[in-house]
């Protein structure tokens, strides 16, 4: 009773089928794990551009950081420097400033309409 019991699902003929079965399923396997081999690679190269593109462009905010720390203290320095002017007694000065300003202007606005 044991050996009809083993010897119904398992002939000589289907262990050649399974093994061919199996052997299907492993070069599947072996495929797909080759195709995700090439897509891991892919993502880390592009994992290692997107690093390096962060830190140059981290690179270039820092400078900009600095550039605008200084055009700020540049532009805090001269709103100082006005307000000193307008505080004196220097109010002849500024009338001359702004008469300068003008003519400045007239001058732009001279050689602007002779083109």
């Amino acid at each position: 009773l044991t050996l009809a019991f083993i010897g119904d699902g398992a002939s000589a003929g289907s262990y050649g089928y399974t093994n061919s079965g199996y052997s299907v399923y492993e070069e599947e396997n072996e495929r797909l794990t080759e195709s995700l081999r090439t897509k891991v690679s892919a993502i880390k190269s592009l994992s290692i551009e997107i690093g390096t593109e962060v830190k140059n462009q981290n690179k270039m905010l820092s400078e900009m950081d600095n550039d605008f720390d200084s055009a700020g203290g540049l532009l805090g320095a001269t709103m100082g420097r006005l307000r000193t002017l307008s505080r004196g007694s220097q109010t002849k000065l500024l009338c001359y400033m702004m008469l300068f300003a003008l003519f400045v202007f007239f001058v732009v606005y001279w050689i602007i309409k002779l083109r």
